[in-house]
């Protein structure tokens, strides 16, 4: 059954689904239409605006729940696969994957087809919502799924005769869902649809749960491989078992090894580009989760100006941002580069010591920087003329949210670290290095969350050319050169002569700065925006390290020999991937924080 909102004359005066729209909520909406009606209209029954508020709350409660029972099965699935001796395989979770994501497939089709095909039913589109670097970056990680799901076909088509065969079915649905996602997102990602509202609600929140489950599958996947690599080799028998069991018809383990050397490329291929996978899951689930708050939403397009940004990198900038960013990047590929060789190549504690020095003190160099940096910009924040933007904003409630809540996941590693550094002995320099990388873990997370939250609140700067419009009308002036033109003032009708214009900074001292003010940049905004540059680089290497293999967590043997080789692995493993995304998620609202500055 599907619902047909009423409209009234004032909610379809502008159907134009393109134009950009303001902010105003449906509860406010409804109320000014039917006030509207009851002026023009008096003897025509309407519903109340609390009705209306009531059934969309409704709809949003069923699809939740749908949501939340979807995700519990999943999360259920993957872990008792991975943590117990229980009888669950990974092909029961691959069969539950693929069916859901047969079905979120199914459903984008019926939307593309049929629900937004329909007249009236996307009155306006919310202008916040999925901007360009956003879909951008959604179809740079799309690619390199589309790259690890070959590299898994390769990889089980090696040893087929003796897998499951959903083990091959699931990277082949898998890449046919990433196709059709990316493309329904790209193209419906600002939607504020207005027919088949249940319908719609319950199918973004399946693709969300989807894609969220699909995450919590590979981050499983990936930190299976990455214990097998890193710990001790009576840790990680019984997880290496789960990892080759699933879906063995003979049982035999030997049987499925993968010994020729392009089954080797295909499967160390895919597991060095599972980051891109897990990193385009969230991204998709953030724009679906955008598209499901603004389902059944009215917008008023004139109750806020919509500000059209312009992404102009390397115009009116110092450059000491991208330069001083750049060297962090290159220093940090090299560090990395570096201490993969000294941890996986050699077996001396002297080389393990001095490839974990190394990466602590690049990486406490680099985020004390951070930390001062966000500092400066907070300051800089305190002498900005800019108002606060206080429109009701989905997708910056959804950045602000995830920006703290992924936050969470490194606190609790660096919480975990001091307790067991403070607490064991001997502490020699390394436990002095991992100390103060933890504080400064910490002290960055929260002075980078101060910095881009309030930078993602201030409204966008007026453009340079735009005058107060009370200056327009008492001079009737654009561009003027002081110099060798006459100036007529209406208040007293008389001319100035070139020759007077000497007196008119004395005597118009406002008009001299309307005009000459505009000739130069803000000196706040290009503090700001080197700092957004240099920061947003500096976050991109910060994701890079852990992502691709850097993890002193399971190098450095204090915590694992204080909390055992079960608890600290677990706490690793759980909370990391949470940091990891942070990571990503704060180069995309730096880079908006920059556009805004």
């Amino acid at each position: 059954m599907t619902e047909v909102p009423v409209r009234k004359d004032s909610e379809i005066r502008h159907p134009n689904p393109s134009m950009g729209c303001g902010q105003k909520d449906d509860k406010a909406s409804l109320a000014s239409s039917q006030i509207a009606s009851y002026s023009h209209q008096p003897h025509q029954p309407t519903s109340t605006p609390a009705s209306k508020e009531v059934w969309k709350k409704g709809g949003r409660m069923f699809s939740i729940l749908l949501a939340v029972h979807l995700a519990l099965l999943a999360c259920t699935l993957v872990s008792s696969g991975a943590f117990e001796k229980i009888a669950v395989h990974d092909y029961d979770v691959f069969f539950l994957l693929t069916v859901m994501m047969l079905i979120v497939i199914v459903w984008i089709i019926f939307y593309l087809a049929g629900t937004s095909r329909y007249p009236d039913a996307i009155l306006c589109r919310d202008s916040h919502a999925g901007p360009i670097w956003l879909r951008g970056g959604l179809i740079l990680f799309a690619i390199f799924s589309l790259v690890m799901d070959v590299f898994k076909i390769g990889y089980y088509s090696s040893f087929y005769s003796c897998l499951s065969a959903i083990k091959i079915i699931y990277p082949i649905v898998q890449a046919i869902f990433v196709v059709v996602q990316t493309y329904f997102l790209w193209v419906c990602a600002k939607d504020c649809v207005h027919i088949h509202l249940n319908v719609t609600r319950c199918g973004l929140m399946l693709t969300l749960t989807t894609n969220l489950a699909v995450w919590m599958s590979a981050v499983t996947d990936e930190s299976v491989h990455k214990a097998h690599s890193k710990l001790k080799k009576n840790v990680t028998e019984g997880i290496f078992r789960w990892f080759l069991k699933a879906g063995m018809r003979s049982g035999s383990i030997e049987e499925c090894n993968c010994n020729s050397q392009i089954c080797q490329i295909f499967k160390n291929g895919y597991f060095w580009l599972y980051p891109f996978n897990i990193e385009y899951s969230l991204f998709a689930s953030a724009m679906v989760y955008v598209m499901w708050k603004n389902v059944g939403r009215f917008i008023d397009h004139h109750s806020h100006h919509i500000h059209r940004l312009k992404f102009r990198l390397f115009r009116r900038t110092f450059f000491i941002g991208i330069m001083l960013g750049l060297l962090i990047l290159v220093s940090g590929l090299g560090v990395l580069v570096l201490y993969e060789v000294q941890i996986n190549s050699s077996t001396e504690s002297s080389k393990k010591s001095q490839a974990l020095t190394m990466y602590y003190i690049f990486n406490i160099v680099c985020l004390g920087l951070m930390s001062l940096v966000c500092i400066g910009g907070s300051v800089i924040y305190r002498f900005d003329k800019r108002d606060m933007d206080r429109h009701k904003n989905p997708t910056r409630t959804l950045d602000v949210a995830l920006l703290m809540g992924a936050a969470l996941g490194q606190y609790a590693i660096s919480y975990y670290s001091i307790v067991a550094i403070v607490a064991s002995t001997p502490r020699d320099t390394i436990s002095a290095l991992n100390l103060t990388y933890a504080l400064l873990m910490i002290a960055q997370h929260t002075f980078q969350n101060i910095f881009i939250i309030e930078g993602l609140h201030r409204q966008p700067p007026k453009e340079d050319h735009k005058h107060d419009s009370r200056q327009k009308d008492l001079y009737g002036l654009t561009f003027v050169n002081i110099n060798a033109v006459s100036l007529r003032v209406p208040d007293s009708g008389s001319t100035l002569a070139p020759s007077t214009a000497s007196g008119t900074e004395a005597t118009h001292p406002d008009l001299v700065r309307s005009l000459t003010a505009p000739k130069k940049m803000n000196w706040r905004r290009k503090f700001l925006r080197e700092i957004s540059m240099f920061l947003l680089l500096s976050n991109i290497i910060l994701w890079i390290m852990p992502a691709f293999g850097a993890r002193p967590q399971f190098d450095n043997d204090t915590e694992l020999n204080f909390y055992g080789d079960s608890m600290w692995p677990a706490i690793v493993d759980i909370c990391l991937p949470f940091g990891i995304f942070y990571r990503m998620h704060a180069v995309a609202s730096l880079l908006e924080v920059y556009i805004m500055s």
